[in-house]
């Protein structure tokens, strides 16, 4: 018989699943102390007032704007729409009821989308299309009895860890303003805040005796904080300045309190374990471990090998208080939820799962000390990326290693490779739908809008569902709004959306106008590149922007150096492998996932459109950018032709390939020229204009061409290990380095062939990564604005390669 020990474990094992079926009630209470941390309604309605000002200056007096709580909305956040019952023709016509500032702002944009005809998207894809929109006094009235949408799950995420690097960080506050805008019209209301933090992270470290030498070491360059912050690297692009630091903390502050303004909750960073070299000294006794090589070409210590402090040791539970309460004292109290990935990509010294959960369990601990009440936000990537180590004892033990509520985890691949299915609902872990869908701010048009428009109602109807939220963690931002317009429009749908149907309403609201033409190149976009069901991750591996580095002599893949087999293996960030194709030839094979005739006849139908849209920034921008797509993929068609061509000693055939494939790239620059989103002088500008010196011009211009171009380390023969993994399709970067880089290639195999000897491709390496370090160093002027006539650019083109 049982002693009475026994039977009260046994007892507490019974009541341990009935007491989890309450726990949801822990997101509720979450819920309620973020609510109570927002600014009073008066600054709510004034700060979406603003919006509507910045949006519509001439509609300002049109619409009525008043915070309701979660009462009027049946105990949900909600938006609602009615007329305003005018004695006469002065005054509001439209009330709109939010039950925070970016509710009233969603509310206001689904008003001007739905009824009006509008579009709002980032500047740099086309902006804002009001021109549909009546004028005051003439705004369409809604039904009579009004409209509520309700959030079917309380949050809108918004960013990757890398997105600061990617596209944010040449910013000033006027571009951060139009991004807080255009985050509260598409209802996003979590959003990272991540800018400015390496001013917090001064202050703390030195408090612990790290002189601002040692943090000199330890920080990243600008445009490679994201890195530096992870630990992948140290000083690589740096150092930086106090000016640099100073400014961004000043810089964060007004973002935080817009953020805050509008009834958001920013999620701020926190301790990971990544520590300067110095610490290590300071404190000999603790466990700190050195990190392996993460990409560089040969280790080289300047750069690799960084320092992790082990969460199970009592100084990473005070560095990690010391920094949240130093944010606490910065900010103020703006918010409960913490970002921290310290097992993501490196996994923790044994798979023991009593061992994981300590761990988890310390690095929770260092958040609650600082904030009683800290949630843990955690990238879900590591299950995917690393899912041979994270097996489900060893997800449930760091999942489990916090109180329920305590934790929340971004599914951060679910577009492509949903965790959630595979893993119980992370086990009964609340969860964010997430679509990743962009790698290093690559320009590709691409999608997979069928799940889009599913995947975050079926993840949340499955059953015993943890779901909270829907949310988008590309790396770099600005292209495909298509995709990111439906996905903010999920946070608020109930059901699935008829995509074949939205997409008639958004070619409408897009361009402003019906042209028949044009809908039914999105029908074509729709099946074709908007439709990738390959499970392949989208990183532009198109040969102009991502050459490949080897000798296509003989064996080709083994001659590729092991550092760039490109195009076996798509090296991502921190170790990321994802799996191309490779043909039966053994050639290089970009990503294809669609028919490119029927996207050409897409391009047609573009183009028979035009003349009804050229004055159309919006039709503009997609023209440009669909014709890029079409003669990018056509010259990749060309380089396996030059190169079979190469193979097969033809020299005739190899210089015709090889002219055309030049020639595309002259002729894509030329197209990309004619409009000002797709302009390298822009993002070199941006950077130079943060500097306070010439100094800093310099540095920050090299950031900026290096991020782009060989992003990290090379030998004299040996490029960086993520050459062109930032890769841009902009006019500027195709003319004076994706250009001679091709042309020199080339060359080389002209003169292989000619004289009948091998091809030198240690000796291209060499003069190849010397033209691209000079490249990086260089200071010449690119343009800024636009010239020619895109569409009449694209019928030429057009005509030239598919008539």
């Amino acid at each position: 018989m049982p002693n009475f020990k026994t039977q009260l474990l046994i007892l507490i094992l019974v009541l341990v699943p009935i007491v989890a079926l309450s726990e949801p009630q822990a997101v509720e209470a979450l819920l309620r102390r973020l609510d109570s941390k927002r600014p009073p309604a008066s600054v709510q309605e004034a700060a979406a007032k603003a919006v509507l000002k910045r949006l519509l200056p001439t509609h300002v007096d049109s619409f009525d704007f008043k915070i309701v709580s979660k009462e009027a909305c049946g105990g949900q956040s909600c938006f609602l729409l009615n007329n305003n019952n005018l004695s006469s023709r002065q005054g509001p016509e439209i009330q709109i009821k939010g039950t925070t500032a970016v509710e009233i702002a969603s509310g206001l944009h689904w008003y001007l989308k739905y009824w009006c005809g509008a579009h709002v998207s980032w500047d740099k894809t086309g902006g804002a299309q009001v021109v549909s929109i009546p004028k005051p006094g003439s705004l369409p009235r809604v039904r009579d009895e009004g409209l509520k949408i309700q959030r079917p799950i309380p949050w809108n995420y918004y960013q990757n860890v890398v997105t600061s690097s990617y596209s944010f960080v040449w910013w000033d506050w006027e571009r951060w303003q139009k991004e807080i805008d255009w985050m509260a019209l598409q209802g996003i209301n979590l959003p990272l805040a991540f800018t400015g933090q390496e001013s917090i992270w001064q202050k703390v470290f030195m408090d612990f005796n790290i002189s601002k030498e040692d943090l000199n070491d330890f920080f990243g360059g600008p445009a490679f904080l994201a890195w530096a912050r992870m630990g992948n690297l140290h000083a690589w692009g740096g150092p930086l300045s106090q000016n640099w630091l100073d400014q961004q903390l000043v810089l964060q502050k007004q973002i935080l309190t817009r953020m805050l303004e509008l009834g958001m909750t920013p999620v701020l960073p926190s301790f990971s374990g990544n520590v300067p070299a110095a610490l290590k000294k300071i404190y000999p006794s603790a466990n700190i471990t050195r990190l392996g090589d993460w990409n560089t070409v040969n280790g080289d210590p300047r750069w690799c090998c960084t320092y992790l402090l082990d969460p199970s040791d009592t100084l990473f539970v005070e560095i990690g208080t010391a920094f949240i309460r130093r944010q606490v004292e910065e900010y103020g109290d703006v918010t409960d939820i913490y970002n921290c990935d310290t097992f993501n990509e490196n996994s923790p010294p044994t798979n023991d799962p009593a061992y994981i959960s300590s761990l988890g369990a310390a690095v929770y601990k260092a958040m609650s000390k600082g904030d009683k009440d800290a949630v843990w936000l955690m990238q879900g990537w590591l299950f995917y990326s690393d899912s041979s180590f994270w097996k489900p004892p060893q997800m449930k033990a760091l999942l489990h290693s916090v109180p329920f509520g305590k934790m929340i985890v971004l599914d951060l691949f679910a577009d492509v490779k949903p965790i959630w299915r595979t893993s119980s609902q992370f086990y009964g872990t609340p969860y964010i739908w997430c679509l990743l869908h962009n790698f290093g701010g690559n320009i590709e048009m691409y999608g997979i809008l069928d799940v889009v428009s599913s995947g975050p109602v079926d993840a949340r109807t499955s059953e015993n569902s943890t779901m909270v939220g829907v949310g988008m963690c590309m790396e770099g931002i600005e292209h495909n709004p298509v995709i990111y317009e439906l996905t903010s429009e999920m946070a608020f749908r109930s059901e699935k959306v008829q995509v074949q149907d939205w997409l008639k309403t958004y070619s409408r609201r897009r361009y402003g106008k019906i042209v028949h033409q044009v809908e039914a190149a999105w029908e074509i976009l729709h099946h074709t590149i908007y439709n990738c069901t390959d499970g392949i991750a989208d990183h532009n591996t198109d040969f102009i922007v991502k050459f490949p580095d080897w000798d296509p002599s003989s064996n080709p893949i083994s001659n590729i150096p092991k550092q760039n087999q490109m195009q076996m293996l798509l090296a991502l960030d921190r170790k990321r492998r994802v799996l191309l194709q490779e043909t039966s030839a053994h050639l290089p094979q970009a990503h294809l996932w669609y028919s490119t005739q029927e996207v050409v006849n897409a391009l047609r139908l573009f183009l028979d459109g035009g003349n009804d849209l050229s004055g159309s920034l919006t039709y503009r921008y997609d023209l440009v950018d669909l014709t890029r797509q079409v003669l990018s993929k056509l010259a990749n068609q060309v380089y396996v032709d030059a190169v079979t061509a190469y193979q097969g000693r033809d020299v005739k055939a190899h210089s015709l390939h090889s002219r055309n494939f030049v020639q595309l790239i002259k002729d894509i620059d030329v197209l990309l020229a004619s409009d000002d989103n797709f302009l390298l002088g822009t993002w070199l500008e941006s950077a130079k204009k943060l500097a306070a010196n010439p100094t800093e011009r310099r540095q920050y211009e090299w950031n900026a061409r290096t991020q782009v171009t060989m992003w990290f380390d090379n030998t004299k023969t040996n490029q960086s290990k993520l050459h062109d993994y930032a890769n841009k399709f902009w006019s500027g970067l195709l003319g004076s380095y994706y250009l001679p880089r091709a042309s020199t290639y080339f060359s080389y195999l002209s003169k292989s062939l000619r004289d009948n000897k091998d091809f030198e491709v240690e000796e291209w390496r060499k003069e190849w990564i010397s033209l691209s370090n000079s490249w990086q160093a260089g200071t010449e002027l690119y343009p800024v604005k636009a010239k020619g006539d895109a569409l009449a650019i694209s019928r030429a083109l057009y005509k030239k390669y598919f008539s």
